[in-house]
């Protein structure tokens, strides 16, 4: 415990597990399940409310099953690469939302998102006066049902902005750093991602 306060120095940094054990110092093993325990809280507290003008999209991770036995397929290395091209069920789908001024909300689904799984993502979240998002069948849907005004860019269509306002960039952004931040973990299993993105947040 009296190295509680380091090691969450550490933590904040973002650094690997081993970096970690050898500054503070204590086991991997404990770095470990520090790391879980204290990733706890962060994981649960994301906006409640939105402001103005929010974006809305989805990226996604390769499914990782690190740290469990019995699997069902070869185990990757590293992180690895799908064995399928493009979206497939490899591959774990997280919606991002987020308002101009940096509230965040992100939520795991276990298969591409529908409108079911955006209302029970959003509907809670109040504030937000316009919803920005891509040309998602998904998005339209939970859009026209919550009554809330959408804006839709085409990104397909090279359209990435609408009336000089309206664009996904900051949310786009957002996932960049997400992905990059990520990298240094060399996969991270599915079931903690959402720590990892709480971590983030």
């Amino acid at each position: 415990r009296d190295q509680w306060l380091n090691y969450t120095s550490e933590l904040i940094e973002g650094l690997s597990l081993r970096k970690i054990a050898e500054l503070c110092p204590i086991s991997k093993n404990t770095a470990f399940l520090w790391r879980h325990r204290f990733l706890q809280i962060p994981s649960l507290v994301q906006a409640q409310k939105f402001e103005g003008i929010t974006e809305a999209d989805e990226t996604y991770f390769l499914e990782s099953c690190k740290g469990q036995r019995n699997l069902t397929r070869p185990s990757r290395k590293r992180g690895g690469q799908a064995s399928k091209r493009g979206l497939s069920d490899e591959q774990v789908p997280v919606l991002i939302a987020r308002d101009r001024s940096g509230a965040t909300v992100n939520a795991v689904f276990d298969s591409p998102s529908n409108k079911n799984h955006i209302q029970e993502a959003l509907s809670q979240k109040t504030g937000y006066s316009v919803l920005c998002t891509d040309s998602s069948k998904a998005f339209e849907a939970f859009a026209k049902e919550a009554k809330i005004c959408h804006k839709v860019v085409n990104i397909k269509a090279g359209i990435r902005v609408v009336e000089k306002v309206f664009h996904i960039q900051n949310v786009n952004a957002y996932c960049s750093n997400l992905k990059r931040w990520m990298t240094r973990f060399k996969g991270v299993a599915t079931r903690y991602l959402d720590s990892y993105l709480g971590w983030f947040r």
